[in-house]
């Protein structure tokens, strides 16, 4: 969503960052596996009871992986291998994020310590997102927009983050499996309607 209604609102503050890390030579594989180094070591830290600090890094972590596109633009340097980097960091990240969360859930550490259903809510979460990802990517196969929904990539990462950062994890967890599948559907509604009209 954020994506889709804020890009050109976004870019205005993206762009230049992007411009003068390219003239800094900045690649932007370097940026997507700073981003992905970034939000592994919040998640390490989140997974041991440190929830607040570990989210807060994975937002650094997202926002630093954010930069890439615009370093490729800047730079000229835009390619499918880097788009595949990027977008398997992606994934491996929100995989970090949310194993992390699991396992604090099951730690002493956590006010939750043990609940079930709060774990069955990160599996079904991750599921949901890598769907989610999954379906964009069959989109971009048969050549149609793949993006939209109300629970993208950006929207997940802030919600997670915050969840921790206002404590109140449960609340959070409640909300990402619901609107993440919600969004899986969305998307593959839209998906579906476009591939019907490009096959007449």
């Amino acid at each position: 969503m954020i994506e889709l209604w804020a890009r050109r609102y976004v870019d205005v503050v993206v762009a230049p960052i992007g411009r003068a890390l390219a003239w800094m030579r900045v690649r932007p594989a370097h940026l997507t596996l700073v981003g992905l180094a970034v939000t592994l070591f919040g998640s390490v830290w989140l997974a041991n009871g440190r929830v607040r600090e570990g989210a807060l890094v994975i937002l650094v972590g997202s926002a630093l992986d954010g930069l890439d596109g615009a370093v490729a633009r800047a730079s000229g340097t835009a390619s499918a291998r880097g788009a595949l980097i990027d977008s398997v960091s992606d994934r491996l990240g929100e995989t970090a994020m949310f194993a992390a969360c699991a396992f604090w859930l099951t730690s002493r550490t956590s006010p939750q310590e043990g609940d079930p259903a709060l774990v069955l809510l990160c599996v079904l979460s991750l599921g949901a997102s890598l769907v989610i990802s999954y379906l964009r990517a069959k989109a971009d196969i048969g050549r149609v927009e793949g993006r939209g929904g109300i629970m993208g990539r950006a929207e997940r990462v802030i919600l997670f983050a915050v969840g921790f950062l206002v404590d109140q994890v449960a609340v959070m967890l409640w909300l990402m499996a619901i609107l993440t599948w919600f969004t899986v559907f969305q998307r593959f509604a839209n998906t579906w309607r476009q591939l019907e009209g490009a096959e007449r």
